[in-house]
């Protein structure tokens, strides 16, 4: 995970040997993505963030077409296939040309294409980015069913939190650089203090007033309210419904939470950074 022009679709397509390394060396399943390029096709999946199929085939003629460049000859009644087209609930529309499906059925496809030559290893780029609410959470349960049957490991990026939540292992990665790389929790347990979330009647004034007082890395707008990241919450606390209340702003709530994903993800690329920007 991390902002964007981070560089995760960069180093997905790196991994995968779609973009050579500029340099350094890159490994996937103990072979190099440059010199074992060819060693590597059969044991990988890739869904592309960008719908990459052919609109203009079927969906079964997309899922055929992917099959024999793994020299695969497929029938809709081969276990495997009917298996993924079961799960993905595209049984109905194998006639359908590609470029007529949804947002969601689109990367249910795509999905089903990665996964034809039942690869040990899928490499997802954001592959909930662009879908409806329900499609995401379908797709979802399709990826959380392969991999508690231990049929795949998978390597995605995303934007979304909650998704990073789920993962095993994560990576913060800022300006091609990774920043952390550990569980969640571990991640979260990694940034000190706890977040004072308040609710006010000018949210951009406090905002700033605030950070002047604890810097800007430590203040973020969150939706209508407002994040202050501290180690001392009665001492800061205190402080900061002293400031609020000098500058004529009025404190509507004030509650303490415990540090999200989120809140030590944005103040690990703040302190990147250097507290520039939000």
């Amino acid at each position: 995970i991390g902002p964007d022009g981070a560089g995760k679709t960069t180093t997905v397509q790196m991994l995968v040997g779609v973009l050579p390394p500029e340099s350094g060396t890159v490994s996937v399943l103990g072979n190099d993505v440059v010199s074992d390029a060819e060693s590597i096709k059969a044991d990988i999946g890739y869904m592309p963030q960008q719908f990459s199929l052919y609109e203009d085939l079927t969906v079964w003629e997309n899922i055929r077409f992917f099959g024999m460049l793994y020299k695969l000859r497929l029938r809709p009644t081969d276990d495997w296939v009917d298996r993924l087209l079961s799960f993905s609930r595209l049984s109905p529309f194998l006639k359908r040309p590609a470029g007529k499906l949804s947002g969601g059925m689109k990367k249910k496809l795509a999905l089903c294409c990665a996964l034809i030559h039942r690869p040990p290893l899928l490499f997802l780029d954001e592959p909930t980015t662009g879908v409806d609410p329900i499609s995401r959470v379908e797709l979802w349960e399709i990826l959380y069913q392969l991999v508690e049957e231990g049929l795949v490991t998978i390597f995605f990026t995303s934007p979304y939190m909650d998704e990073a939540e789920r993962a095993g292992r994560i990576a913060l990665l800022s300006a091609g650089r990774i920043l952390t790389c550990d569980r969640p929790r571990a991640v979260r347990d990694s940034v000190a203090g706890v977040i004072l979330e308040f609710k006010v009647d000018d949210l951009l004034k406090a905002r700033d007033v605030l950070r002047k007082h604890f810097g800007e890395v430590r203040v973020n707008v969150w939706g209508i309210y407002l994040h202050l990241l501290v180690e001392k919450p009665k001492e800061d606390g205190a402080q900061a419904r002293k400031i609020l209340k000098k500058e004529g702003i009025k404190l509507v709530s004030l509650r303490e939470k415990h540090i999200s994903l989120e809140d030590a993800f944005i103040a690990r690329i703040g302190a990147e950074r250097g507290g520039e920007g939000e």
